[in-house]
């Protein structure tokens, strides 16, 4: 028997025994306040109906969910806040398992590590990329990615704020299955009745220390993070604020974590570098919509200047030379020129000596380069 029910943004319908829960919200899943209210919707009714033995979580597009919805920053808060949905998620009595296909980033992958199974499709992309918009993972991310990768591989995620792949993912802890299929929704049904056929039991990542059991070899990897970040991170703001919160993973019991976390995040979204790393995400891509940038076509080109024959004028113009382009290099004397002219001989030297180019090879490459010192020789180039 199949039972419907929607949202908006949040689609429920009863496939047998399973709850499938489809989050609908275009472009990309962004977790707004309608869809934070449809997904505890969901988790009520689960608990509430005896028919639901598991629930399925999916996104309807090209995305699983894309993260929050960064255009609620500095307005006034909306409940439920993400670190309920996801901590109501977890409580389920019911399992719940998470269809990843697409992306599911920040707040999005907060949110399938709050459900007890992960399931990935290939075209999965997963990442904690709250560091760019001068944040840390604010739902719980920063404690359940440890327990779930180990201290090195989730702190460098949400580090680089770097995406990983559906294979990467499962190599890493933060997923369960991959299927090959290309329907979430068929998928997720199969591998919710394949757990409970199994008699698979709930999983809250929060219950376990996971991949944080050994203390010791967490803490020195954590130390080690530390330190590079503090060199690496030249007063930025929320990069020393992940490790921080990384560390409460590591001391407190996950509820004490969950509170640093959240303190951390709230003392992120004040401060300036979050305004102005968010500012700057809106203005790039309002810079998209310019009538005249959409109207303006890439103009080619195919001789271009380079001004300098250092270390890099040289590398620029053998990048161009590479690329195909017919090149001028520009310097002040004969005696720099020459020097310009060595540097970029010698790059062509060394893949000589290591057998990856042939002499035929090199002088083809640069008789498309030309050094000088006169800015005449320069004049017809489309680019300098």
């Amino acid at each position: 028997m199949t039972a419907q029910a929607s949202t908006s943004v949040v689609e429920l319908r009863q496939d047998g025994d399973v709850l499938l829960v489809s989050v609908n919200n275009p472009p990309v899943n962004a977790l707004g306040a309608a869809v934070r209210q449809g997904l505890m919707a969901a988790m009520e009714q689960a608990d509430a109906s005896a028919a639901v033995k598991a629930v399925v979580i999916v996104g309807q597009g090209k995305a699983f969910i894309a993260g929050a919805d960064i255009r609620e920053f500095g307005k006034p808060p909306v409940q439920p806040f993400l670190p309920d949905v996801c901590n109501r998620i977890e409580a389920c009595s019911k399992p719940v398992v998470a269809v990843i296909h697409g992306a599911a980033l920040g707040g999005g992958l907060e949110i399938a590590m709050s459900a007890h199974y992960r399931l990935a499709l290939p075209g999965a992309k997963l990442g904690l990329p709250e560091v760019s918009l001068g944040l840390v993972p604010g739902a719980g991310g920063t404690q359940r990615a440890p327990r779930l990768m180990g201290v090195k591989a989730a702190t460098e995620l949400m580090l680089s704020g770097q995406q990983i792949g559906a294979k990467a993912g499962l190599a890493a802890g933060l997923v369960d299955k991959l299927e090959e299929g290309t329907d979430p929704v068929a998928a997720g049904l199969a591998y919710a009745r394949e757990l409970l056929a199994q008699g698979a039991p709930l999983r809250p990542v929060s219950a376990t220390p996971g991949r944080l059991a050994d203390k010791a070899a967490a803490q020195a990897e954590l130390d080690a993070l530390r330190a590079d970040t503090t060199k690496k991170s030249r007063g930025l703001f929320s990069p020393l604020k992940i490790i921080d919160c990384v560390q409460a993973a590591l001391d407190l019991p996950f509820a004490e974590g969950l509170k640093f976390e959240r303190a951390q995040f709230l003392a992120c979204i004040d401060s300036p570098q979050r305004a102005g790393l968010i500012h700057a995400f809106f203005a790039e891509r309002e810079t998209a919509k310019i009538p005249e940038a959409r109207a303006a076509q890439p103009r080619a080109f195919s001789k271009i200047a380079i001004i300098g024959g250092g270390t890099m004028g040289a590398g620029i113009t053998v990048s161009a030379l590479d690329a195909g382009l017919v090149v001028t290099m520009i310097e002040r004397d004969a005696e720099s020129i020459a020097r310009g002219q060595a540097n970029v001989e010698k790059v062509y030297n060394g893949l000589i000596a290591k057998g990856r180019m042939s002499e035929e090879a090199k002088a083809a490459i640069l008789a498309r380069y030309t050094p000088s010192t006169c800015y005449d020789d320069i004049a017809d180039v489309d680019l300098v």
